[in-house]
């Protein structure tokens, strides 16, 4: 008010400024981005008895003990990976495993302190998991999606124990020692507030970053389509075109609990096809009925190399047979 007596007192219109003010207030607050509510946010209490524990097979050894109060003590040391990027609890059971799918090109200072990150991270949740880094070959734009179907595909031919899938790009660190990286019921969102978004969720169906979803679930819905090469678009149609379209219910932990770091890179350009892509295959016509339908069921590439390395599986693949 004092403001707006001030401007009275030179003859000036206040309106006009306050209008601009408040503009201003609304664009650089926090909560500019945020949602007001989510429908499908897993409260604390309920999180540890929403995940989807591997089968109990009789075992006499004790389970891994998991509760939050346990992740959130500061003091943790971690042990030593597998060879190829794999780890189970040395002194009990573990009840969830985990695969991790990194989709990889070129990224080498990311894919160090992603690793580095990690493995004690993951290990203080007292699962067992398995690190598998998918690499396109140079050649074509990058096709995240695309990857992922291959590292899900590689990742169940390598291991019997995969029933739970967490599809995460290499430039996000989760920040809160209560996200657990196993899987829900339903799929869930895991990176839904970045700190590149001021820590709030830009819209309801957001499904990209980091996703856990069951085996059964991702071959449900024929996985990520094949057909988005370079940034944008592919997210969407997996949470709109085929997770939501088949049924189920994107969740999500709350988000003090959902925060992620975003590693420094170089943002990768949007291609403009790809919103077309996306708008096709939600579409009733021939050609979106076909676009809906690719993905897992007619997955095209080859592998080039397979290598166990010092804390991950890393598989080569080339990408040239591809759908046009």
């Amino acid at each position: 008010m004092r403001y707006y007596k001030c401007l009275k007192d030179l003859g000036v219109n206040p309106w006009p400024y306050l209008g601009l003010g408040l503009t201003l207030i609304v664009f650089i607050h926090p909560g500019r981005f945020s949602v007001s509510f989510d429908h499908h946010v897993i409260q604390e209490e309920d999180l540890i008895p929403s995940l989807v524990a591997l089968p109990d097979e009789g075992q006499v050894q004790s389970k891994c003990p998991l509760n939050l109060e346990h992740l959130a003590h500061p003091g943790f040391k971690s042990f030593p990976v597998e060879q190829g990027g794999g780890w189970n609890p040395p002194d009990c059971i573990p009840r969830f495993h985990s695969v991790l799918v990194i989709p990889y090109r070129d990224r080498p200072e990311n894919l160090q302190q992603f690793l580095a990150f990690m493995h004690p991270f993951l290990q203080r949740q007292n699962l067992s998991y398995d690190i598998f880094v998918i690499e396109q070959a140079p050649g074509m734009a990058f096709n995240r999606a695309k990857l992922f179907n291959i590292g899900f595909r590689e990742a169940l031919k390598a291991t019997s124990e995969a029933y739970c899938f967490i599809f995460h790009d290499v430039d996000l660190l989760p920040m809160d020692r209560r996200n657990i990286y196993a899987c829900t019921r339903q799929p869930r969102h895991m990176t839904s507030h970045l700190d590149k978004f001021r820590y709030n969720l830009p819209y309801p169906q957001l499904f990209g970053g980091g996703i856990a979803i069951l085996k059964d679930q991702f071959q449900a819905v024929n996985g990520f389509s094949n057909r988005f090469f370079g940034w944008g678009g592919e997210d969407d149609d997996l949470s709109q075109n085929r997770v939501l379209a088949s049924g189920y219910q994107i969740c999500r932990f709350p988000s003090d609990i959902n925060r992620y770091q975003m590693l420094s890179h170089r943002p990768a350009p949007r291609m403009a096809d790809n919103y077309r892509k996306f708008k096709a295959a939600g579409g009733s016509d021939h050609d979106g009925m076909i676009l809906s339908r690719d993905g897992l069921s007619d997955l095209m590439y080859t592998v080039l190399a397979r290598t166990r390395e010092e804390l991950y599986t890393k598989i080569l693949v080339d990408l040239s047979t591809s759908m046009q």
